[in-house]
């Protein structure tokens, strides 16, 4: 339970912050006057409304960990 509350709760803030300031070297300036906080305020309105990405991104730190640790378990199996 613990390990589901940090990665969803770094999906909700760290990796909103990681998208932006990556998009910020590769792309250039967000659009939103609001910098990464308005990223972050953008990704949770998403949530709220039920935007499939915005639920991705949030939910893919817990995913892809979850997913490596059933690949690490039926590869000590065989």
């Amino acid at each position: 339970m613990v390990l589901a509350i940090t990665l969803i709760a770094f999906g909700l803030v760290g990796l909103p912050i990681a998208v932006y300031w990556v998009g910020q070297v590769v792309i250039g300036e967000y659009e939103s006057d609001g910098g990464a906080g308005g990223l972050v305020g953008a990704v949770w309105d998403g949530l709220g409304s039920g935007s499939a990405p915005a639920w991705i991104l949030v939910l893919s730190p817990y995913v892809v960990i979850q997913l490596f640790r059933a690949a690490l378990a039926v590869a000590r199996k065989r």
